[in-house]
């Protein structure tokens, strides 16, 4: 019997194909341009006509995905600028930031964790498409559910933990259980000092635009359905608490809203992100 072919999970391949989505059916300027992702996935010409590609459907998720990346790699820039030379990515699936932003990237080691197949699959295809897995791109595999001491091998990887670092985990929170997203806000906290961390967590239902509430419901029916459902929603007073338990004194939530009207004020096409997954941006001290 022939093996099971690995590919990256289904959520890993939405927010690639989102992502190519906002460069091929939304107006300029875009956020950000991020076709390598596709690449990588290289789905059937049909791609674009399943469903969950709709454009009008998904108008305000991709815009989302877009914003979400954009506004963590403006923090990323600001950390080189003060100094700092390595980026952590939890939960990184199909994240191209090494291969997209070569400027910032040759001055960074960038650690890139997620589930060992992904890992796996991913080298495979950057080997593929001539990109190939330079030194200053370190994939870490690591099942945060079942082996939650992502550090380790992170120092296994290269990682100095004696200098800052930016750590980034966006749509990642809402598959952790609870214990899990504390235990990593304690990681987190034990870094270096003037290391950033910046998550993205999804609001309770009440909490979210009633326009955008059939929408939520639809993503948690699809995650569910693939087999990776949400299992953690917070508001932002309770992720807050999390953080400055785990002794990140210096957490501040940053609001959906916020970073909509930084990236898509007074643009006439009118595209905005959903409403539903908030920021926590911390720093160590």
């Amino acid at each position: 019997m022939q093996d099971q072919k690995v590919v990256p999970d289904n959520t890993a391949v939405r927010t690639a194909l989102w992502r190519a989505m906002h460069v091929q059916v939304d107006a300029p300027p875009h956020l950000l341009t991020d076709e390598i992702g596709l690449r990588l996935v290289a789905p059937d010409d049909g791609w674009g006509d399943r469903p969950d590609m709709d454009p009008t459907f998904t108008r305000g998720f991709r815009a989302s995905m877009v914003a979400r990346a954009r506004f963590v790699e403006d923090l990323v820039a600001e950390a080189v600028e003060r100094g700092v030379t390595q980026y952590v990515i939890l939960g990184a699936g199909l994240d191209t930031f090494a291969q997209r932003r070569p400027e910032l990237a040759n001055r960074l080691t960038v650690f890139e964790v997620d589930q060992p197949d992904t890992q796996a699959w991913k080298r495979e295809r950057l080997v593929q498409l001539g990109y190939g897995v330079p030194d200053r791109l370190r994939l870490v595999p690591v099942d945060f559910e079942v082996d939650g001491d992502w550090t380790k091998h992170l120092a296994a990887a290269g990682f100095d933990p004696d200098r800052p670092a930016v750590v980034a985990a966006t749509g990642v929170t809402m598959y952790l259980t609870r214990a899990v997203t504390a235990a990593t806000l304690r990681q987190i906290a034990e870094l270096a000092p003037r290391s950033t961390a910046v998550l993205t967590f999804l609001l309770p239902s009440e909490l979210v635009d009633a326009a955008d509430r059939d929408g939520l419901e639809a993503s948690k029916q699809g995650a569910q359905a693939s087999g990776t459902p949400f299992v953690s929603f917070y508001t932002p007073d309770d992720l807050l608490t999390l953080a400055h338990e785990a002794g990140l004194g210096d957490a501040r939530h940053v609001s959906g809203a916020t970073v909509a009207e930084r990236y898509f004020a007074g643009r006439p096409d009118g595209l905005r992100p959903s409403t539903g997954e908030d920021f926590l941006v911390a720093t160590t001290h």
